[in-house]
């Protein structure tokens, strides 16, 4: 389940169920498919928490667990974690995989801000 709450610069909690309309209510949103038994998907989430605090406003950050959510990777092909997608107007524009640098992060997120 989502919270469809103002996420207040913190990621949000996506479910099979949550995600569709996530997607398309954000204009920009950065979806982290994770589980937490992955250690580079621990590595990748305090930099998420930052983008979500620095781009309040500009961006949104899900999270989704696919252990409890499988439907939705395999939706979109997701074959590795952390597996980031970014979505503009609710379509896939970025993919990132592994544990990336912010920098890297960033700079696929700013090309489209």
């Amino acid at each position: 389940m989502a919270s469809n709450a103002d996420t207040n610069g913190s990621p949000v909690h996506l479910d099979d169920d949550a995600f569709g309309s996530f997607i398309e209510e954000h204009e920009l949103a950065l979806v982290d498919f994770w589980a937490p038994w992955c250690g580079p998907c621990k590595r990748v989430e305090p930099i998420l928490e930052e983008l979500a605090s620095e781009l309040s406003g500009q961006l949104t950050i899900g999270k989704l667990n696919t252990d409890e959510n499988p439907q939705t990777p395999r939706k979109f092909g997701i074959m590795s974690i952390p597996t980031l997608l970014l979505f503009e107007d609710g379509e896939v524009v970025e993919q990132m995989v592994g544990a990336l640098p912010k920098e890297d992060i960033v700079e696929n997120v700013n090309k489209h801000l």
